[in-house]
């Protein structure tokens, strides 16, 4: 019984890293074809309802550790779609620009929010293959933000 369980959880811990390859991200600095960004973690919750239905979408992200990465030589960089539905970001129309965006040219102090892909196995592996804009700041633990309402 204590071989099943281990195995169990071997399995949920493994299938989780693989599956951990994309992430909400804020990026700092652009130098070439390499991508200074930090992760984003523990962001939503709070009284502004973390974003949901009728919230002010407070809470607070927690700066994760600098990080770099290079782009692939075939990084899409695409405008994300909030699905209200699901609380989830999905890829839209790409931007034909890349790196080369308005939205990367004079990056703010405070950064730009994105999720970014990185590749786990092939040529591409350890490499940004999409980064997926946000259309939100990326300020770390600034509260309120878009959405307005009284909170949840």
């Amino acid at each position: 019984m204590k071989k099943l369980l281990l195995a169990s959880f071997c399995t949920v811990a493994l299938v989780g890293f693989v599956m951990a390859d994309e992430f909400g991200a804020v990026i700092t600095k652009i130098d070439g074809k390499t991508v200074t960004y930090h992760k984003q973690e523990g962001f939503g919750g709070g009284k502004g309802g973390g974003g949901k239905k009728g919230g002010g979408g407070g809470g607070k992200a927690e700066k994760g550790a600098e990080m770099k990465a290079d782009v692939s030589s075939n990084l899409k960089v695409v405008k994300g779609t909030f699905n209200k539905d699901d609380f989830k970001f999905t890829a839209g129309d790409e931007i034909k620009e890349g790196l080369k965006a308005d939205n990367f040219k004079d990056i703010p102090e405070n950064g730009v929010a994105v999720r970014i892909t990185i590749a786990d196995e092939g040529a591409d592996k350890g490499k940004i293959t999409q980064i997926m804009t946000t259309g939100f700041g990326g300020a770390f633990g600034k509260k309120g933000g878009k959405g307005g309402g009284k909170g949840g």
